[in-house]
């Protein structure tokens, strides 16, 4: 037992260096608190070593001590009261009407196996090995989709699809600027083989609808093509192994001034100053026709083929956009690049005034908390609302090659993702709480007197039986003011007034309870019969 003994005694003099080196580190919370708990588990197998060792005969048990629990979300994740889930419900079904509203129908996928995602990858939750695969949760919507398409192709050679659900990524989160790590996107595709920028102008039409009808605000889309900014970086001298990588440099043009993101493509990336500073005089251009005129004069541009094809196939998008007429929301902008490796085409997405850091003019970007790995969210911006563009060889990516190499079956696709999380948080700031209507009740059964609870359960089953959202308080004999409460804090519309007298009459009291009219008073007395056609006369106008 001594041997025992003196092992443990090593095991907790390591465990406790471990724990003051955690603290020295400023480890997170939970895995300083994790390691606590280890420790003190085995100072409790040394206490009982120790009891058991004395003169044979082992003290009784002392009772045990409970353990502090500390309740918390993940982080990167939260809760939603019912305030927050009343505008959350109204940002999906506002979203899914305009979606409806195109033709499409919905699907839902899995968790997926990861390495479609380029840079990102490193944002990717990998799981543990799940029976022999290596699986990871969802990073978004498109991948699941386009493996989808790949396993099912033949039955959906063409389709327009929308999906909600829930996708992860382990980025370091601004929880007030809906930046998470679990959180909800809005997904529209269009997949099938179709005449240029046809079902791209409509992606961009059914993106502006959505956001309009939102309410968020004034916002911009920014546009450009994968084929332009490939035939950019060519005729400015990136090698083509190099490609990607800057691209995702330029991608972050956004928050980074042009200094900073000319340092990481020359002193990470590898590349020549002279090309990093040509590319810096195109990717400073944003507008619109004017811009696509300007570039179409580009005589080294326009003999790239990558280039000529993207600004030829830019000049098509836009007249359709002018149809649709959405142009007004777009800017071509030659410093979006997008950073997933799946996009071939036209990529886009939507900014209002909260996307961009708010000190990014001083150079203060993604600040960190003094002494912590969090963000100081003042310094940053809610970032873009929604993206997305084409991507016409991932089906291809999932279906596997034949013996030439050539993908087994290949489904172009575009669409748009909208981020509920970030335009959530948008409308939240315009909200004010006390103001949020959380339920959906219209009518509130009062008793008069007596408690009459038979009698309300009666009025409310008719009430529920035509159509009508009702509730009424859940006791045999309620107090007046204690029901009046109720329908003013739920912010209940109408109230169904009963009492003896009035049943006995076949009567019932129908009152407004928003309006303070003195005039009201108790409210208007109608005839039981009437009173389901009275209350929907009402709601009808509400």
């Amino acid at each position: 037992m001594s041997d025992q003994k003196e092992q443990l005694a090593q095991a907790i003099e390591a465990q406790g260096l471990k724990v003051r080196q955690l603290k020295s580190q400023k480890a997170e919370k939970e895995a300083i608190d994790a390691e606590v708990q280890t420790l003190l588990g085995l100072k409790k197998e040394l206490t009982v070593l120790e009891g058991a060792d004395k003169s044979g005969s082992a003290k009784p048990a002392k009772k045990a001590v409970k353990s502090s629990f500390t309740l918390k979300t993940a982080k990167g994740t939260k809760d939603y009261n019912d305030k927050d889930m009343a505008i959350r419900e109204k940002v999906f079904n506002t979203i899914t009407k305009v979606f409806k509203k195109h033709g499409a129908v919905t699907i839902d996928t899995p968790e997926i196996l990861a390495g479609k995602y380029g840079e990102d990858s490193k944002l990717i939750y990998d799981l543990a090995d799940q029976g022999g695969e290596e699986c990871s949760l969802r990073y978004d919507l498109t991948v699941p989709f386009a493996r989808f398409l790949a396993m099912n192709g033949k039955e959906y050679p063409n389709i327009k699809r929308y999906q909600i659900a829930k996708v992860y990524r382990r980025d370091q989160p601004a929880m007030t600027k809906g930046r998470m790590r679990e959180f909800y996107q809005c997904d529209f595709d269009i997949a099938g083989t179709y005449d240029s920028m046809i079902p791209d102008s409509e992606i961009l039409r059914i993106l502006c609808e959505a956001l309009t009808n939102l309410d968020v605000g004034k916002y911009t889309v920014k546009i450009n093509h994968r084929k332009i900014l490939d035939g950019i970086f060519e005729v400015c001298g990136v090698p083509e192994d190099n490609i990607r990588p800057i691209s995702s440099a330029v991608d972050k043009l956004d928050k980074l001034p042009w200094a900073d993101v000319k340092k990481e493509m020359v002193e990470e990336k590898g590349l020549a100053p002279d090309v990093a500073d040509k590319i810096g005089e195109y990717v400073k251009h944003k507008g619109g026709r004017d811009l696509l005129e300007m570039l179409l004069k580009d005589q080294v541009l326009m003999g790239n083929a990558n280039a000529a094809t993207g600004l030829a196939e830019m000049g098509t998008l836009f007249d359709y956009l002018e149809i649709f007429e959405v142009m007004d929301k777009m800017s071509f902008d030659l410093s979006l690049a997008r950073g997933l490796d799946y996009y071939t085409g036209i990529i886009y997405e939507a900014v209002t005034e909260k996307s961009a850091p708010p000190k990014l003019a001083e150079g203060i970007v993604n600040k960190k908390k003094q002494g912590t790995d969090e963000l100081d969210e003042s310094t940053v911006g809610v970032g873009s609302i929604a993206a997305g563009g084409r991507y016409d060889n991932l089906v291809g990516m999932f279906s596997g090659k034949n013996k030439k190499g050539v993908p087994n079956l290949q489904i172009p696709c575009v669409g748009v993702s909208i981020g509920v999380e970030r335009v959530f948080s948008i409308l939240m700031a315009k909200q004010k709480t006390e103001e949020i209507k959380s339920n959906e009740t219209e009518v509130y059964v009062i008793s008069v007197g007596d408690g009459l609870l038979k009698e309300r359960m009666q009025i409310a089953k008719e009430l529920w039986d035509a159509g009508i959202k009702a509730t009424y308080m859940f006791k045999n004999k309620p107090r007046l003011d204690k029901q009046f409460d109720a329908c003013e804090k739920d912010m209940i519309p109408f109230a169904v007034f009963i009492g003896k007298d009035e049943l006995e009459r076949g009567e019932v009291r129908v009152k407004d309870m928003r309006s303070k009219d003195e005039s009201q008073k108790g409210g208007v007395t109608i005839k039981h019969a009437d009173m389901i056609k009275e209350l929907k006369s009402r709601l009808e106008h509400l």
